[in-house]
């Protein structure tokens, strides 16, 4: 496994500062965020679009630390009823990917509004009263199966390798059996980008959700969820407080360690091995009580601690 971070884990450093800080912790890449949920401070989509020259330099920029592009990320809803830019962002993103020779982009799987007259995304999370599944049906059949085949056939024309979606909240995709609903549906450039902070607070097992995904994996944020079990008592885990303020929270999102310790992540990385995974640990840190640079710091050195990093070479003697 190679160990590297999300750009905006460190937003509000300039890019090159960004990088080097990269280069000093000692990790082999950087994820860059392109645009959708993120004001993307290291990434300037149109004008990498549009010069040759920018490009060089983006790319000679990684090179010269020794360090790799992970993906481009375009985490947002590109299937955000009112707002076309996100969907158009991914598209973006992908033509820069394939003139960049990034092979994997991650996002959000896009969630629609709940039939042709509405003008907010609408998330199904249960399956009554009885319009959740003519919701369901709407935004399966009429917006996200048609509109993943053509982003589909957008990553091939590009040379894109791998769209891996984020197992997130407020999403079509958020679970294991959606993903793979929908890869079924659409193709293996589909996998998923599994991230345990969200499973954590949906209640899922994301140990097992890494070994039931097997090749459907192909990605992996390292984000942890600090669950808050006083508040949960009587809030539930279905949490819409303000971010900012976590002794108010039913669950968190925080440093790596600080929500589950290193031995949960020793076997999160190990469960990935069995389930076939030997590719990026992408440290995504939104902790808003620790420093940036400080939780980015804690979660490389734990991180360093328990993945496997060598190919496997044991097997039994000859007796």
């Amino acid at each position: 496994m190679k160990l590297g971070f999300v750009s905006d884990s460190l937003g509000g450093m300039p890019f090159d500062q960004m990088l080097d800080q990269a280069q000093r912790l000692g990790v082999s890449g950087v994820e860059v965020n392109t645009c959708g949920w993120s004001t993307a401070p290291h990434c300037d989509l149109p004008g990498l679009l549009a010069s040759a020259e920018a490009r060089a330099a983006f790319l000679r920029a990684f090179a010269e630390r020794g360090l790799e592009i992970i993906a481009l990320n375009a985490n947002g809803n590109p299937l955000h009823p009112t707002d076309p830019a996100q969907g158009q962002g991914l598209r973006d993103t992908i033509r820069l990917a394939g003139l960049l020779g990034v092979k994997t982009v991650c996002t959000m799987s896009g969630l629609p509004a709940g039939s042709s007259s509405d003008t907010m995304p609408n998330w199904v999370v249960s399956s009554w009263p009885p319009e959740t599944q003519s919701i369901l049906r709407y935004q399966w059949e009429e917006k996200l199966l048609p509109f993943w085949t053509e982003i589909a056939a957008l990553a091939r024309t590009h040379g894109v390798e791998k769209i891996a979606l984020e197992l997130h909240g407020n999403q079509c995709v958020y679970n294991v059996p959606s993903l793979l609903k929908l890869r079924a549906a659409i193709g293996p450039v589909i996998g998923a980008n599994l991230d345990p902070s969200h499973l954590f607070w949906m209640g899922a097992d994301p140990l097992v959700a890494a070994e039931t995904l097997g090749p459907a994996l192909a990605h992996v944020h390292a984000k942890d969820t600090l669950l808050n079990a006083p508040v949960q008592a009587t809030t539930s885990l279905l949490e819409n407080g303000s971010l900012m303020d976590i002794p108010a929270r039913s669950w968190s999102y925080i440093t790596l360690g600080f929500g589950h310790g290193e031995t949960w992540w020793r076997q999160f990385c190990y469960r990935l091995k069995m389930a076939g995974y030997d590719g990026w640990l992408s440290i995504e840190h939104e902790d808003v009580m620790l420093n940036s640079l400080e939780g980015l710091e804690k979660s490389v050195a734990l991180l360093k601690g328990v993945m496997p990093r060598a190919p496997a070479d044991y097997k039994p003697q000859e007796i």
